[in-house]
């Protein structure tokens, strides 16, 4: 079982990974997804790793037809919470994206804030990937946004530590290989009890190109790389990366 099949995981640091900068970000990320694909009202739209929605709420108040996919059941109750108390409908399917099926096709797709690159092998990456293109229509689009290789470089820090939700939190980072992957060490104590939790994960780390060209030869016909979803540039200025590909 792959480390992000654990659903005690996801449940243990949901508070500490979902913060509210996270939240207030969301609109703003579904307004340029929109953008991004060119999407009129009622585009049917995946989201794939959906989590707790944020993304996905955003998107079906701006007029889309979303449906969220993700591995982890109690995430998707919370985002059908999120979905009602905002009054807007949302199909929310558990299931692992490297083997999702679907007799609807999408016009676009979406995989953000940095849901790719945990599977043990590029080839599950790839398992994605494909069955993305898969789903979408003839020309629809599909946005991934995550870490690359060259921002991982450019902002690595060893660690830091902080308090959010109750808890101190220590992270400490490596790197994995000849920069293949960023290995990260999270620790969790409670600042009530004392209770100590720890998790270590790689997270793959692709270069630009590197990731843009897989992209093609996995089911689609062009890529773009960008910035930053208002598309800035892919440059030494670059905070994240978002790759914008055509079926």
């Amino acid at each position: 079982m792959e480390w992000f099949e654990n659903e005690d995981f996801w449940l243990t640091y949901a508070p500490i990974m979902f913060d509210e900068q996270h939240w207030a970000e969301a609109a703003g990320i579904a307004q340029a997804c929109i953008s991004l694909a060119d999407l009129p009202q009622n585009s049917r739209v995946l989201d794939a790793c959906c989590a707790l929605g944020r993304v996905s709420v955003e998107l079906a108040k701006q007029g889309m037809d979303v449906t969220g996919v993700d591995i982890t059941q109690p995430y998707l109750d919370a985002a059908q919470e999120s979905a009602e108390a905002e009054g807007v409908p949302l199909t929310l399917i558990n299931h692992d994206m490297r083997t999702f099926k679907s007799r609807q096709k999408f016009d676009a797709a979406i995989n953000v804030y940095n849901s790719f690159g945990y599977c043990s092998t590029i080839a599950d990456d790839m398992k994605i990937v494909k069955r993305i293109a898969q789903l979408l229509k003839k020309d629809g689009t599909f946005i991934l946004e995550c870490i690359s290789r060259e921002t991982a470089i450019r902002y690595f820090t060893e660690g830091e530590w902080f308090k959010r939700a109750g808890k101190t939190v220590l992270t400490q980072f490596t790197v994995d290989g000849a920069w293949e992957g960023l290995r990260s060490k999270w620790i969790l104590i409670d600042d009530t009890d004392g209770k100590r939790t720890e998790h270590e994960f790689v997270q793959r780390l692709y270069s630009a190109p590197q990731l843009r060209d897989l992209l093609v030869q996995n089911g689609f016909k062009e890529a773009s790389v960008y910035g930053g979803f208002n598309r800035e540039p892919y440059d030494y200025n670059a905070k994240t990366m978002v790759i914008v590909a055509k079926k």
